[in-house]
């Protein structure tokens, strides 16, 4: 069987590597093209050195997604017309947690230790809570229902078969993900500083890209603590009771099942290679934000067209393929990952990408912990991304003090 080696990222073997003195075939094979680059070219052709290990990529610049939205509104003010709600997500979601349930309760008889229990967690359940945890990304941009109560009930509906009430708390999260890309203690998909410490060699690797699920859970409680509210209350009351009502119906298996699911989701899974894919930096760029094209969005909502994603949070999962379609001028030219299951394997194997190998920007006030740029600059950048706004998002940003 031939091998696809464009799904390595740029590798011309398994094993990789060359015996040369020069620094430049020496590197990491690049792993990251634009779509408009056509017959892939030189794999070792960089053009950026590669990043400082030892700390984040600290930058004074703006995010990049505003901008580009703005100039994209301008070139083309249609695009309007792809901002929206999409009615088939909310059937989708029902038809996942369908599917969840009737296969916790089917392995009720099965020991979780069992080979059967245990390859069903990981295909079918894994496969099957990650879309749900795309699927709450996608409600808590509102854009299954008109209103913001009837997104949130949704999202907690879908919150179910993933065993561990989230909801309502990834959803402050994640707007403050996207208002505030890149901002050292504001916005908590940032690695921190101990991770960089603990978790920047190979077994530090593996041991993030297994238990990336916990790390994105328990990581906002440490960095950005955030205010309960009656749907926080509401999120941990529905999930208690519906994990209560299936233990003493049919036994702790199916729970076992869904959690299980819900790690396998969010470890050593084809589609978890998208928390690594999306905003980590490759091949020395300084791109934050890096999408992907291939079959597997299928499967997540098309969550892979990420730079679209964050250009317009406004946009249904359905309609980002046109959006990328509408104005190839902008995306075509953006380096993109052809693979998802291999973005892990290259993180983990590439001495060029780990912890550190993402962009920070600071808050108000704060000084950048590096030597080499004034903190008179460093204050203004934070100050600059304290107050960026918000044009084009819509109104799944106007529910957030709830």
């Amino acid at each position: 069987m031939s091998i696809n080696f464009s799904l390595f990222g740029g590798a011309d073997s398994l094993t990789e590597g060359r015996d040369a003195t020069d620094l430049k075939v020496k590197r990491a094979p690049r792993r990251v093209f634009a779509p408009n680059e056509g017959e892939r070219p030189d794999v070792y052709a960089h053009t950026a050195p590669p990043q400082d290990p030892s700390d984040f990529l600290w930058l004074l610049t703006e995010e990049p997604h505003r901008s580009r939205r703005m100039a994209i509104m301008k070139a083309h003010p249609e695009v309007t017309k792809l901002m929206g709600r999409e009615p088939l997500t909310k059937y989708i979601v029902l038809g996942v947690v369908s599917l969840q349930l009737a296969t916790a309760i089917l392995l009720r008889h099965h020991s979780p230790i069992s080979p059967l229990f245990i390859l069903a967690a990981y295909v079918i359940g894994g496969t099957a809570n990650h879309n749900l945890f795309l699927a709450i990304h996608e409600i808590t941009h509102n854009l299954a229902f008109r209103g913001i109560a009837p997104n949130k009930l949704l999202a907690i509906f879908a919150n179910l078969p993933i065993g561990i009430p989230y909801s309502a708390a990834f959803k402050g999260y994640h707007i403050e993900h996207h208002k505030f890309q890149g901002q050292d203690g504001v916005d908590t998909d940032l690695p921190t500083k101990l991770e960089i410490m603990l978790l920047n060699n190979v077994l530090g690797k593996v041991f993030f890209a297994t238990f990336q699920i916990l790390f994105y859970a328990l990581r906002p409680t440490f960095v950005r603590s955030q205010r309960l509210t009656r749907w926080h209350f509401l999120n941990i009351i529905v999930q208690v009771i519906f994990d209560y009502i299936l233990v003493s119906t049919y036994g702790a298996r199916p729970l076992i099942y869904l959690i299980m699911s819900s790690f396998f989701a969010g470890s050593l899974h084809p589609c978890a290679g998208h928390f690594i894919a999306e905003h980590y930096l490759w091949d020395g760029l300084e791109q934050e934000t890096y999408s992907y094209y291939g079959p597997m969005n299928v499967l997540a909502y098309n969550v892979g067209y990420h730079n679209e994603h964050h250009d317009f949070p406004s946009v249904p999962w359905s309609r980002l393929p046109a959006l990328r379609a509408l104005a190839p001028e902008f995306y075509d030219t953006l380096p993109s990952h052809p693979s998802w299951p291999m973005v892990i394997v290259n993180f983990i194997r590439d001495n060029e990408v780990g912890i550190f190998a993402r962009a920070k920007r600071l808050a108000k006030g704060k000084q950048l912990p590096s030597s080499g740029v004034p903190s008179c600059q460093a204050a203004a950048a934070g100050s600059e991304a304290e107050s960026d706004d918000t044009d084009g998002l819509d109104e799944e940003y106007s529910d957030k003090s709830e």
